[in-house]
């Protein structure tokens, strides 16, 4: 079955693709398509690569959740906007939840803490990117100066190492999740910058 935390993740996930939809004008049937693949297109990745049926593909919650957060977006999408501010916030919180949670499973799998940090930050911004490309936007993922990856590998990075220490269960995952949701909150907040190459403009 699938967990509380993962659960929460593809509900955040999902939501933060049903409210890019409606930004970009996309009928009910593409914001179901965006929610969708964004709530479990890094699960899917993080599946395929430690040779394991995705569990978007065995569990009805990896659908049923996503049409949820459709629907909300589809009747609320205004009250939502005013109530978190932006669908940044919506997506970092999905990318600290699933970071933590990719992590694990990576290592439960058996995969060495390394391998698994990198799985742990493919299950966190997978589905972002697919929602970005999706929705014609540039993917964040290759813009990091925006700090998307980095605190996505923050969060990874501490998952493995207090599952290494033994540190295991809902305390270590909540514990990585929210460190990651808020380095990437703080980053937001301060403008915080990845560097370009040198000698390169940042200007647009």
């Amino acid at each position: 079955m699938t967990s509380v935390l993962d659960l929460a993740g593809i509900f955040v996930f999902a939501l933060s693709g049903a409210l890019q939809g409606v930004r970009k004008r996309f009928d009910v049937v593409g914001m179901v398509v965006l929610a969708f693949f964004t709530a479990v297109g890094g699960g899917v990745m993080r599946d395929l690569f430690i040779g394991v049926q995705p569990a978007a593909f065995r569990d009805a919650e990896y659908l049923l959740v996503p049409v949820a957060a459709t629907v909300i977006a589809f009747f609320w999408h205004p009250q939502v906007e005013r109530a978190m501010p932006g669908v940044l916030v919506f997506d970092a919180a999905g990318l600290g939840l699933f970071c933590a949670v990719g992590t694990t499973k990576a290592l439960d799998y058996g995969l060495a803490p390394l391998h698994a940090v990198f799985l742990g930050v493919c299950s966190a911004v997978g589905g972002g990117v697919i929602r970005d490309v999706l929705s014609g936007e540039r993917p964040t993922l290759l813009y990091d100066r925006q700090l998307y990856a980095v605190p996505a590998m923050l969060g990874s990075t501490a998952m493995a190492v207090l599952y290494t220490l033994g540190v295991r269960g809902f305390v270590a995952t909540l514990s990585s999740a929210v460190l990651a949701f808020a380095f990437r909150l703080l980053a937001m907040r301060y403008g915080w910058r990845a560097p370009l190459a040198r000698g390169i403009s940042g200007s647009m």
